[in-house]
């Protein structure tokens, strides 16, 4: 008798392996500035053996979840159960208007009522891969340090505290001398004559820093260093950053533009065709365009789809060495032409 059969039959708990989580919180929420913005929701799982980890879920994750389980659990007629079968939690619907920190916000007592009603189904259903992988703490979450986890702390009386006063004049610092008007919510929108303190080197482009209470990136050329980064903070090529830059270009007859986008993604992500189309549209501010990237000969293919989008990065990831770039920029490159311009595709005789 396998385990799996056993465990419905007997419904033991004490036969579930340590590593099941038994109980999980939302912790807190952050926002991820990538190639489109949204909200992660930072969550303590804790596991009958009695460790317990942080992880870091879309609300995406959880549909794409309840989908599966759904279509493995749910009973065709609810009226009619069998022993395969259960009826599961509701999880909150899609919401498709609204300010998106509000909406992950309110999502979280629903979240914690969902995931407390899923753990609590008849212990065979704990030892389905699809859920154990959901609440399984991945390589990149385990990298990934939370900025604040605001509903683990006790509640405690508030103490007045006296901050440090900060020597701006020793901090590393720069003056702008261009305007700057950022083209996502990760770039700093900055005004000739400000003042930003530098934190860190995004690349050899692009610095991070601090200006009018705001922090994000920009581009060093652009403003005027007053006091350097220290080397540490400013070689570009350590793994501090967590920014991934790609390089895009766009083709016209009159030129070529080249703009590096900066965003907070791991350099292993495959975009969505629809996220990069609108993130391109933002950068160059032309919205009749079309997304192409260039094969092994030289060649530009349009992308149309997700699908085109995979063999993209594919193609990329199997010329890894072959490019000098730097640790933090993808190994792919986006070129942008207007959708009606199709001379810039060989043509075949």
């Amino acid at each position: 008798m396998s385990l799996l059969q056993q465990l419905r039959e007997e419904s033991d708990f004490d036969q579930l392996p340590h590593n099941i989580p038994v109980s999980v919180a939302i912790a807190d929420i952050e926002e991820n500035k990538g190639f489109i913005d949204y909200f992660v929701f930072v969550m303590e799982v804790k596991t009958k053996g009695g460790s317990k980890y942080l992880i870091y879920r879309r609300y995406r994750d959880f549909f794409n979840l309840h989908q599966v389980l759904e279509s493995r659990y749910s009973p065709e007629e609810p009226q009619r159960s069998r022993p395969s079968t259960c009826v599961l939690p509701s999880l909150p619907g899609k919401v498709f208007m609204g300010n998106k920190r509000e909406i992950a916000e309110s999502r979280i007592p629903e979240l914690n009522t969902y995931m407390k009603r899923l753990l609590a189904l008849p212990t065979w259903l704990l030892l389905d891969e699809a859920l154990r992988m959901f609440f399984y703490q991945t390589e990149q979450d385990s990298q990934h340090h939370p900025r604040a986890l605001r509903r683990l702390r006790p509640p405690t009386r508030k103490v007045k505290t006296v901050k440090p006063k900060m020597d701006l004049f020793s901090s590393p610092r720069a003056e702008v001398i261009f305007d700057f008007r950022g083209n996502s919510k990760a770039e700093l929108n900055l005004k000739k004559g400000e003042v930003i303190f530098l934190l860190q080197r995004v690349n050899a482009d692009w610095l991070e820093g601090t200006a009018n209470n705001q922090t994000g990136i920009f581009p060093q050329s652009f403003v005027e260093i007053i006091k350097p980064l220290p080397q540490s903070d400013s070689a570009g090529e350590g793994g501090g950053s967590c920014y991934s830059c790609l390089r895009c270009f766009l083709l016209t007859p009159s030129g070529v533009q080249t703009r590096d986008v900066c965003v907070q993604e791991d350099l292993r992500i495959q975009p969505a065709y629809k996220d990069l189309l609108s993130q391109m549209r933002n950068v160059f501010k032309v919205d009749d365009i079309a997304l192409n990237y260039r094969d092994p000969e030289g060649d530009l293919l349009r992308l149309l789809d997700d699908e085109d989008v995979q063999l993209m990065v594919r193609e990329s990831r199997g010329r890894r060495g072959k490019v000098n770039r730097p640790v933090n920029q993808f190994p792919w490159e986006v070129y942008v032409t207007l959708a009606c311009d199709l001379s810039v595709y060989r043509a075949e005789a």
